[in-house]
């Protein structure tokens, strides 16, 4: 009897990566197109976050946040000066949900207000809060009754949202591209609405980038192609490109009445420094800029070969969404299966690409390659 029940586990035993490939015990080799779900946006195992790691566990594994250290005041700096505008105040945590929950306290509490605003098809964690923020009745049922105060808007409705924010409106709390959602770019000007709205009503626009930052969308965040900067922006996923670290980042007004709230293992100096690899590697091999490349020709690619064939192709730099016509998951289990391609759901009709940001144009013909296969064979 297998001791795991939390995730139902597929039939393929990982044992190692290297760039975009993982290989299972018999050696396969697989392309990793969900980057295990955009974890390791760097590629696996890149040399500089490994050499990071090592040197760093040589040293000091692990140190309460009320001690400072190098690399957690390096992971500070480096995300202030990476934030849109004047975002400079930063909590770090071990988790996209813990990083949500921290924007959701945060806003409540520097507003003295309850209600929380979010949208349908929107996902931000699985925590009570968190979860309280998430439309899907399939990740609430067996929770209820969950925290209080949130109310939901149709997702790229701006008058719908208008409507809905009032003065008891402590924060709006959207995704420039929903990921579990369908990979659903927001509207032209749909962010901006946000914007005015909770600046009208004096309350917090929180800016879930958990899957579209660090590069995904083909900028450093995905809210930079808007003109907007938001109160409150949270990261995670790879932060940290595959060890479990998350953030939370502040404008002035909020990080001054933040209320009473931490973690024990908020910025350990293990996990920071391969935060602060990541960063650097993510900037210095321009893999933003990359993303925007590879992912142009990746969609363009997909639109060439399976267009007429599926629903719809979308998206924003490497975060793609195909909406095919029959049900996604055997789909992936062909790719997987018979064409060594992992990729990712995003409900049932949508297969979602993640790959790290290190992908070139033959990975690129690898991944269009095994997807017409599949997508054909399914059609015929």
């Amino acid at each position: 009897m297998s001791a795991g029940f939390v995730f139902s586990e597929k039939p393929i035993q990982i044992d190692r990566g290297e760039g975009v490939y993982l290989y299972d015990t018999n050696g396969t080799q697989y392309l990793d197109a969900g980057a295990s779900y955009a974890c390791v946006p760097a590629g696996h195992c890149h040399p500089d976050v490994v050499a990071a790691v090592q040197e760093q566990a040589e040293r000091l594994f692990y140190v309460q946040g009320s001690y400072p250290s190098a690399p957690r005041n390096r992971v500070y700096s480096k995300l202030a000066e990476l934030a849109p505008g004047d975002m400079d105040k930063v909590w770090l945590c071990n988790s996209g949900t813990e990083a949500n929950e921290a924007a959701l306290k945060f806003a409540r509490h520097a507003t003295g207000r309850s209600t929380i605003v979010a949208t349908t098809r929107g996902f931000h964690g699985r925590t009570m809060g968190a979860l309280s923020a998430t439309w899907k009745q399939k990740y609430r049922e067996g929770f209820e009754p969950l925290a209080g105060g949130f109310e939901f808007v149709d997702y790229g409705d701006a008058a719908a949202l208008a409507e809905t924010v009032d003065d008891e409106t402590a924060a709006v709390i959207v995704e420039p591209v929903q990921g579990e959602g369908g990979v659903n770019p927001a509207p032209d000007g749909y962010l901006e609405a946000v914007r005015a709205v909770t600046d009208e009503a004096g309350a917090a626009m929180i800016v879930d980038e958990i899957q579209t930052g660090l590069g995904r969308t083909g900028s450093m965040w995905g809210v930079e192609t808007h003109d907007v900067v938001p109160d409150v922006l949270t990261t995670a996923k790879g932060l940290a490109n595959g060890l479990p670290m998350g953030a939370t980042l502040c404008r002035e007004w909020i990080a001054d009445d933040p209320g009473n709230h931490g973690s024990t293992f908020s910025g350990g100096p293990l996990v920071s420094a391969a935060a602060d690899a990541t960063l650097a590697v993510i900037e210095s091999e321009g893999l933003a800029a990359n993303a925007t490349e590879t992912g142009d020709a990746l969609r363009s690619a997909l639109t060439e070969a399976i267009g007429d064939e599926v629903r719809d192709i979308r998206g924003h730099g490497l975060m793609v969404g195909i909406e095919v016509k029959r049900g996604a998951n055997r789909l992936l289990r062909d790719l997987a299966l018979e064409h060594q391609l992992l990729a990712l759901p995003a409900g049932r009709t949508v297969l979602r690409l993640l790959p790290p940001l290190v992908l070139d144009e033959a990975d690129v013909e690898e991944i269009v390659a095994a997807i017409e296969a599949v997508i054909t064979e399914g059609s015929s």
